[in-house]
């Protein structure tokens, strides 16, 4: 069983980019093709289980569900100083550095039991929920090197750090939340579900600036791991004449610290420890569905001002980074899907996010850019027969513009500067998300009411 739990923990956190914050937007082929929206429209088990314990009960049967995605992603890190910071008489210097991060996988497994004549339905699910990640080479066109030549791309954020930038930048977040669900119908329209939440995270940075630095700089970190755990509790409402209604709230996730190994570039280890918790979520839902429509509509808001880790901001008394600041957010999804095709039901979707991210604090975030604010979906199912679907989805996101700062510096701070901005400096981030998901669903024992 151990070794089971060990290679189940490597799937579904091998590599996972969130776009939402750093949250997934959605889950699972149908529930991404539809913009995540769920909460009062269930229209596969993935979604409902993870955005409404309680819209499970619209499910009479036993069904599994797997789905494995493709995500791509195309990220660009800037900044710029102003002339005279190199030296007397220096130039200008700014330069773009794109990411070289690949292709990554996105798994989640979910299975719920119901039947037709019962009050009561449970389901399980394992979902990679959360993440972030970026690789960003060092600048080859540095101060260092013999041929510096700083009239051309030259981007200091990427400078070796001896001389003042960060190096090479490579993050890696992840997060499998693991649920056990029960849900029961009051009554023939309402329904309540609970779903107690088991959390493992896996986080790694180069440099790693939650550290302390020394007189070479910040280290490399391992990856360190740290398991939490939470709830969600949800509501749902089925008029039975197509109109429906659905709100959720998961509590925050309660995490054990990071107990980073770090080395530094002299080759002097050091250790520490940091907190990040995963922020509570508040979901409400309506669904509407009518002859060959089905239509949802999600609000979420997203609770970062109050979650360790994201809450904190600014610099440490020994010059590490205090937590990334982030703001709470709203999140806005939306979809369609049409049945009137035999076998081939078709969805889109859109998703539109807030950016948790302030501009004095962009500086911290750079290891966290997957910021989407704009997401589009296309998929569909193919029903084989009727126990067995396939399902598929395209997604493309932009961050609509770029997140911009300050570049920021403990030995900087004065009272009338807390931060350490540096005057005249500059950095920023954007991207586009693309992401080929597809998905597998078997029905053991259908029932009349999924049947029609």
């Amino acid at each position: 069983m151990k070794h089971i739990f060990r290679l189940l923990v490597l799937f579904f956190t091998t590599a996972l980019f969130a776009q939402t914050g750093h949250l997934m937007q959605g889950v699972g082929a149908v529930n991404m093709s539809m913009g995540g929206a769920s909460t009062a429209q269930p229209i596969d088990i993935s979604g409902a289980l993870q955005w409404n314990p309680a819209s499970i009960s619209a499910f009479d049967s036993k069904i599994m569900k797997l789905d494995i995605g493709l995500f791509f992603s195309s990220p660009t890190l800037s900044s710029s100083l102003p002339a005279g910071m190199l030296g007397a008489g220096s130039p200008a210097v700014s330069g773009i550095t794109e990411g070289d991060r690949g292709i990554s996988p996105m798994p989640a497994f979910a299975i719920v039991w119901g039947k037709e004549d019962s009050k009561h339905t449970f389901g399980a699910s394992a979902f990679g929920i959360s993440g972030f990640g970026v690789t960003f080479p060092e600048e080859a066109n540095n101060p260092f090197s013999g041929t510096f030549n700083p009239t051309i791309n030259s981007n200091p954020i990427n400078y070796p750090q001896g001389a003042n930038g960060f190096g090479h930048i490579e993050s890696d977040y992840m997060l499998m939340q693991v649920g056990f669900t029960w849900a029961y119908e009051v009554s023939d329209k309402f329904s309540i579900g609970i779903e107690p939440t088991f959390n493992y995270a896996a986080l790694e940075l180069a440099p790693n600036p939650t550290a302390n630095s020394n007189a070479a700089g910040y280290p490399i970190s391992d990856k360190a791991s740290a398991t939490g755990f939470g709830a969600q509790i949800g509501l749902f409402y089925d008029s039975g004449n197509g109109f429906k209604a659905g709100t959720s709230y998961k509590t925050s996730q309660a995490f054990s610290d990071f107990g980073f190994k770090n080395t530094h570039l002299d080759a002097s280890e050091s250790v520490n420890d940091f907190n990040m918790d995963y922020p509570a979520i508040l979901s409400f839902g309506l669904g509407y569905s009518k002859k060959n429509f089905d239509l949802a509509l999600d609000y979420r808001m997203v609770d970062y001002e109050n979650t360790d880790g994201f809450a904190e901001s600014g610099w440490t008394p020994t010059a590490s980074v205090a937590g990334f600041g982030w703001q709470n957010i709203n999140i806005l999804s939306a979809g369609v899907q049409y049945k009137g095709i035999d076998k081939l039901p078709l969805r889109i979707g859109y998703t539109h996010s807030t950016n948790p991210i302030k501009d004095e604090l962009a500086f911290f975030s750079i290891p966290a850019t997957a910021i989407i604010e704009n997401a589009y979906q296309f998929g569909f199912s193919y029903e084989i027969s009727d126990n067995f679907k396939l399902d598929a989805v395209y997604h493309h996101g932009t961050s609509d513009g770029a997140t911009t700062g300050q570049l920021l510096s403990p030995l900087a701070i004065t009272p009338s500067n807390p931060l350490g901005a540096l005057p005249g400096t500059s950095v920023s981030y954007e991207m586009t998300t693309d992401l080929i998901m597809f998905g597998a669903s078997y029905t053991f024992n259908k029932s009349k009411k999924e049947s029609n």
